[in-house]
């Protein structure tokens, strides 16, 4: 699979934008939202070939919107991974239940964003 559009969610304006200059800078095209639920409409409407997804946010969480995402029959393919502040391994394996593909801790470096397309890839 080849990765060109990425969709990232963060409700952080400040992590949006960190993450948003590792992936454009790498020369992947940038999709963003704000919210779980903003996330679910976005992949469904622009199909981006992956997800950098945070897990705690207002409204649907980055759990909740994984797991509509892998659930839905034109989103299931995507994959998605999430990137927190949450590092308990409940939250790991939680994340995996719900069609998480990978684990990234904040702080993170560009390296384990990029890692983590060129796996997808």
């Amino acid at each position: 699979m080849t990765i060109n559009k990425v969709l990232l969610v963060d409700d952080s304006p400040t992590d949006l934008a960190n993450i948003r200059m590792i992936v454009t800078d790498a020369g992947y095209s940038v999709i963003t939202a704000a919210s779980g639920n903003e996330a679910i409409e976005v992949a469904k409407n622009e199909m981006p070939d992956m997800i950098f997804m945070d897990i705690v946010m207002d409204g649907a969480d980055g759990y909740e919107a994984c797991r509509e995402i892998s659930q839905d029959g034109t989103t299931k393919n995507i994959p998605v991974v999430f990137v927190t502040s949450k590092n308990q391994k409940a939250d790991r394996v939680w994340a995996e239940l719900q069609g998480g593909k990978a684990f990234i801790t904040k702080p993170y470096t560009s390296d384990q964003i990029l890692d983590q397309i060129s796996a997808m890839a």
